[in-house]
């Protein structure tokens, strides 16, 4: 069991100050090579494999790059990075952001990986077996301190006519939660739906079921690729050249899932390849979308942008006169010119 918790939460000593880098196969030469920092949205998991793809692959070494990877404790700090200026991009996800720039913040996502939220609530069957909406009331969740998939949970159950403080929200810390479902301790917790391979393989007497809240008409869109205004101001050239081989990178993930996995776990060497197999699996169908098969692999659309802005100014607990437009969100003419498809 806990060489399986151990998995699931593998890289955890990145975020003591650990740092991934590189510029490709061969370091640059000839050419004069810019110094990226990327503030990751976590530490390294197997869903972040696309970035190490396009470290390995040589992407960012074609563009002039030289990309480092710094984990965090999550998407807010990722934000908190990318503001301060210790990181000059992030992963980012849209929900905090519109949080952030009520609070002041200036970054802007640029592209949209995770066109579906990962937002999920995990229990047992037997047990909770959690499967619609109306399963949340009088439900035990263990969920973290003023989680934000908490107070989206409990918007979602608002907005559906159920009643939020039937859901028992218990604090649990995210490194005990999968032994505590496990062990039948507690019935649900919450997670992004990534976890789910790492989860799956940790219990052994019974079904995970999952409540992925965009299936249930949660549509946000997620984590993408930010920066702050001015950076996006002064370096636009620098910004697409990271935000095309990043694409590249994801693509190449999706398509060769064994390989990337492979990549990564040069760094992250504590990673299950066939756990990350199944995360990238996972990111797949999170990020491929019709729109997407259309449009390409990080694009995203003003309308849906509106739509999640409103949905989280409406539910997001900030105070309505600081919440920010839609195009105070997102920056738009940093896609590659030729999309980036899926394959």
């Amino acid at each position: 069991m806990l060489k399986l918790v151990a998995t699931i939460i593998c890289s955890a000593w990145l975020l003591l100050g650990g740092v991934v880098s590189g510029t490709g196969p061969a370091q640059a030469q000839a050419q004069k090579m810019t110094d990226i920092t990327f503030a990751n949205d976590f530490i390294i998991l197997g869903r972040h494999a696309p970035l190490f793809a396009a470290i390995e692959k040589g992407y960012y070494k074609e563009e002039g790059l030289n990309v480092k990877i710094v984990p965090t404790n999550g998407t807010s700090a990722a934000i908190q990075m990318v503001q301060s200026g210790v990181a000059q991009l992030g992963f980012i996800d849209v929900p905090s952001l519109v949080i952030a720039r009520a609070n002041g913040a200036t970054v802007k996502v640029v592209s949209v990986i995770y066109q579906k939220a990962p937002f999920t609530i995990f229990s047992l069957d037997p047990g909770a077996n959690v499967t619609k909406l109306k399963d949340l009331e009088g439900l035990k969740v263990g969920t973290g301190s003023g989680s934000f998939v908490s107070k989206i949970t409990k918007a979602m159950m608002r907005k559906n006519g159920l009643d939020p403080n039937k859901l028992e929200a218990i604090n649990v810390a995210p490194s005990a939660r999968v032994a505590m479902l496990a062990s039948h301790k507690i019935p649900s917790v919450d997670f992004y739906i990534m976890s789910k391979p790492g989860i799956e393989r940790a219990v052994k007497d019974a079904k995970v079921r999952t409540l992925l809240l965009a299936d249930f008409g949660l549509d946000l869109y997620s984590n993408g690729i930010g920066a702050k205004e001015s950076y996006l101001k002064e370096h636009p050239d620098i910004v697409k050249k990271f935000v095309r081989a990043t694409l590249r990178g994801y693509q190449f993930a999706f398509k060769h899932p064994k390989e990337a996995a492979v990549f990564e776990r040069k760094t992250a060497k504590a990673l299950n390849d066939e756990i990350t197999v199944d995360e990238i699996k996972i990111v797949e169908d999170l990020a491929v979308t019709p729109d997407v098969k259309k449009n390409g692999i990080g694009s995203f659309t003003a309308e849906k942008m509106r739509k999640s802005v409103e949905w989280m100014v409406e539910n997001g607990g900030f105070p309505k006169d600081k919440a920010p437009k839609p195009e105070d969100v997102y920056a738009t003419g940093f896609m590659p010119t030729k999309p980036v498809m899926p394959e």
